[in-house]
């Protein structure tokens, strides 16, 4: 797909790995609506800095874990720029549960990370697909984890939420296709992020031993490989492993 000219949401977008998507793209020629929560100011910094690479750029907030705010969202969007070529569903939650401490991860939190972990996706790609279908071409990137793909990460809530998230994108690459591919980057432990700024030094120590390059994972390698995606016109429904080799080490 052109990407020059194309519209991407970005939900998440203040956080440090959505930065680096927006920056990704934007320098592509796309323009970035930049969806946040509370973030206002920071928000309305980096649109200025987008908008510096020459697309337009707006922010917009929602909460995309309610339809009625990711609905109006998205109308918002639409108003700003007329289309929506490119989702990427980026926003997320953790927290530092070990997998054995059940009684630690009360019912509260496990609802509150797979709400905003898999249920928001699946609200705001409802939200866009008809957009896209209408439009005849559409682009969605998720972004999972290798928690989803195996029995680790902060809590088996966040595994648990990813695995969703993961197989949701293989069930809407066939429930969506011609128009629009579908595809997800599985991160490992991501550098510079407020998530990983909350798991203890132990865990992210013991994480980076067990991956062959012994390395967190750079921001900017996942942002590009989400810009490939949306550029691809042949890839739908796979889910690409960033993780320094930690998943098959």
């Amino acid at each position: 797909m052109e990407l020059k000219g194309a519209v991407a949401v970005v939900t998440g977008a203040t956080g440090g790995l959505g930065r680096r998507i927006c920056r990704a793209l934007a320098v592509q020629g796309v323009h970035i609506a930049g969806v946040y929560h509370q973030s206002a100011e920071s928000a309305k910094a980096l649109v200025t800095e987008w908008s510096a690479l020459g697309p337009r750029s707006a922010a917009f907030q929602a909460d995309v874990t309610e339809p009625a705010s990711v609905q109006q969202m998205v109308e918002r969007v639409l108003g700003a720029f007329g289309r929506i070529d490119i989702l990427v569903n980026n926003a997320a939650y953790n927290q530092l549960v070990p997998f054995r401490d059940l009684d630690g991860l009360t019912l509260e939190l496990w609802e509150r990370i797979q709400r905003i972990n898999s249920t928001a996706p699946f609200l705001c790609v409802k939200a866009v697909a008809p957009v896209m279908q209408r439009q005849k071409r559409g682009r969605i990137v998720n972004v999972t984890s290798v928690a989803g793909l195996a029995p680790s990460g902060s809590s088996i809530a966040y595994a648990v939420s990813k695995a969703a998230l993961t197989h949701l994108t293989r069930c809407l690459a066939v429930a969506l296709g011609p128009e629009i591919a579908v595809n997800a980057v599985a991160p490992g432990l991501l550098r510079g992020t407020k998530m990983t700024a909350r798991l203890s030094p132990d865990f992210v120590e013991r994480g980076l031993k067990q991956s062959a390059l012994q390395k967190m994972v750079d921001l900017d390698d996942v942002a590009d490989q989400v810009v490939t995606f949306c550029r691809s016109d042949s890839t739908t429904g796979q889910v690409l492993v960033i993780d320094s080799g930690r998943v098959y080490h």
